[in-house]
């Protein structure tokens, strides 16, 4: 049985959006269930897919907080 890990960050698509949709995550589930079929002949009944939404302040770039590292991307550096 396959079990896909999907981890995005909770940024959301669209201005104010601070994650992504129900919709978005069940297409996303379809998605790669789909191609668990595909690839290895896996049965959509088969795969479990997770979703991690990791929060902006959970991960960085860099050796920076993701937020200060585009901050100084802005500014040149």
């Amino acid at each position: 049985m396959p079990i896909v890990t999907i981890e995005i960050t909770r940024e959301g698509t669209e201005p104010g959006q601070h994650s992504i949709t129900r919709e978005q995550k069940a297409k996303l589930i379809e998605g790669a269930s789909k191609l668990m079929l595909d690839v290895l002949n896996k049965p959509l009944g088969s795969t479990f897919v997770i979703i991690e939404e990791v929060d902006l302040d959970n991960w960085g770039w860099g050796g920076l907080p993701v937020a200060e590292y585009r901050k100084r991307l802005k500014s040149g550096f």
